[in-house]
């Protein structure tokens, strides 16, 4: 079977029963979406897209000619930017897993219940024109373009790397997306994430910032999920964990990599559920918040090892950010030097007001491992050490920074020309034994010019000629 309406459409379904396949149809139209496109013969899919592209693809996990995950590998291999949502009779978590990881939006299971249905397409509609109005504005971002500038006043930035950061956060703040920040240590991923934050319609409500390393299994469930009064011997009254303190509005998970395998399970849950229970309570409470996560780990390598989630990566990284190195940020090493030279010499009461030209090119010249969090360490201890009202090399103590300052160089080398000229003169005259006639001669200049010079050098009078 194969059914195309007659006006484009976005979606697209495959599945070899027909019956579901109309009921599908049916369900859409009744919830206002557009009409979608059957196909009932997973091998004819690939065929169709090139003669007509889908934003969306809604297919069955067990098809005889060609089953839903190679369907899915091969419609991304071709189509990468085509979402995909996976159906399923049975409630396989590995296979949630591998549908995933090659890049599904979703995996339901059926009978799929109408709301969800609606729900997930509409999300996957979204993030694929998300997605494309990301990619088409490319490279030509300017700060001069951001439509709210004033949301990113904290952030120093002039580098055109940044510009594009700031283009990101613009159009996934309004949405409701689950973002991953990734990026070094020092690069500022909880800055972009307050920034998410501030441009969401969530603003009016919390932002809370975690530090996802700090927590053990125990610590976790009481601090993140609340628990009831009595639940154990110091409960003695209710509390709200870090999700209810955010109800409405975002919490940033930062360094979510770190977090233990076991407590992945039970944040997942979380996610998958809207709801949560407090330790020592059998009553579900449901959750609204937006979730923000940042990593300096590469978790396409933990995923690997085992020691992070895919399902729940997937489930988290509905948007990406990434933040480059400092070092590839070039335009916004001396900018924020400026900011922080006046704000530590502003905090240490001292006069210090420029930065000296020879310190500016070692700036930008070093690799700044720690990043802009490194870069204002080294200026801060800088103003603590300089005693001029210029902040200079000199003052710079830290060994990593002083460890990559270039050698001192021969200072002949550095001798303007009218030095190293005189030097010359006078040698030549010295061994011509104060003699001007022969010294001249080897010179190649006129007896008149050598004495010009040499009056214009002071030199007294010598042995006559």
């Amino acid at each position: 079977m194969r059914y195309f309406p007659t006006h484009p459409t976005p979606i697209l379904i495959v599945d070899d029963d027909i019956g579901l396949l109309t009921s599908l149809k049916t369900t859409l139209v009744s919830a206002g979406l557009s009409e979608p496109a059957l196909i009932s013969e997973s091998h004819a899919v690939i065929p169709c897209l090139t003669e007509q592209p889908f934003k969306l693809i809604i297919l069955d996990l067990m098809m005889p000619d060609m089953d839903g995950i190679e369907l899915l590998q091969e419609i991304k291999a071709h189509h990468p930017q085509t979402e995909c949502i996976l159906l399923t009779a049975i409630d396989d978590t590995s296979a949630a897993v591998r549908a995933i990881k090659y890049g599904a939006y979703d995996y339901l299971v059926k009978p799929v219940d109408r709301e969800k249905l609606v729900l997930t397409i509409n999300r996957a509609l979204e993030r694929y024109s998300l997605k494309q109005g990301i990619r088409l504005m490319g490279s030509e971002n300017s700060f001069a373009d951001l439509k709210n500038p004033d949301a990113f006043k904290d952030i120093i930035a002039a580098d055109e790397e940044m510009a594009r950061v700031f283009h990101q956060v613009e159009t996934v703040a309004p949405t409701d997306y689950s973002v991953v920040i990734t990026g070094e240590s020092g690069t500022g991923k909880e800055m972009i994430a307050r920034a998410i934050h501030r441009l969401s319609k969530r603003v009016a409500y919390p932002f809370v910032a975690i530090n996802m390393a700090a927590f053990s299994k125990a610590l976790f469930e009481d601090e993140f999920f609340g628990h009831a009064k009595g639940a154990f011997t110091d409960a003695r009254e209710d509390k709200r964990g870090f999700f209810e303190q955010a109800q409405e509005g975002s919490i940033f998970l930062d360094e979510i990599a770190d977090l233990a395998p076991a407590l992945q399970v039970k944040l997942l849950r979380v996610l998958q559920e809207g709801e949560l229970y407090r330790i020592g309570s059998t009553r579900a409470r449901a959750i609204d918040v937006r979730i923000i996560c940042a990593t300096n780990q590469d978790i396409a390598t933990r995923i690997d090892a085992g020691h992070f989630r895919a399902d729940l990566f997937h489930r988290l990284n509905a948007y990406s950010i990434h933040l480059q190195p400092l070092r590839r940020r070039k335009k916004d090493i001396l900018p924020l030097a400026t900011h922080f030279l006046k704000r530590h010499a502003a905090a240490n009461m001292k006069q210090i007001d420029t930065i000296a030209p020879d310190l500016e090119r070692l700036l930008m010249a070093y690799a700044y491992p720690g990043n802009v969090r490194e870069l204002e360490n080294l200026i801060a201890a800088a103003v603590l050490a300089e005693k001029t009202s210029s902040l200079t090399p000199a003052s710079f103590q830290t060994p990593e920074f002083t460890a990559q300052m270039p050698a001192p160089v021969n200072t002949d080398a550095t001798r303007s020309l009218a030095y190293v000229q005189k030097q010359h003169i006078l040698r030549v005259l010295e061994n011509s034994q104060g003699n001007r006639t022969q010294a001249a001669k080897t010179l190649g200049i006129g007896l008149r010019t050598l004495q010009r010079r040499l009056k214009e050098y002071e030199q007294p009078a010598d042995t006559p000629e």
